[in-house]
């Protein structure tokens, strides 16, 4: 595989399919120790995301169960 003058790389069209990179599907490039490794970018949050700082007025995992209880 040779990177095209513009920079660009053509992925196999075995690997494009057992990976399902089809047409625009976006990509992320993550360099590591041993190069650069490119994985299908997400769309989806992760469920900690939604969530993250919820109690952040100091108040207890128990007391927030207890207020959407309607306690």
């Amino acid at each position: 595989m040779r990177i095209s003058e513009r920079g660009q790389i053509t992925i196999p069209k075995s690997l494009r399919e057992r990976f399902g990179l089809n047409y625009n599907v976006e990509v992320e490039l993550t360099p590591t120790e041993g190069g650069l490794l490119i994985q299908k970018r997400t769309a989806a949050r992760h469920p900690v995301d939604g969530v993250f700082a919820i109690l952040s007025d100091g108040s207890s995992t128990d007391d927030y169960i207890e207020e959407i209880r309607g306690r």
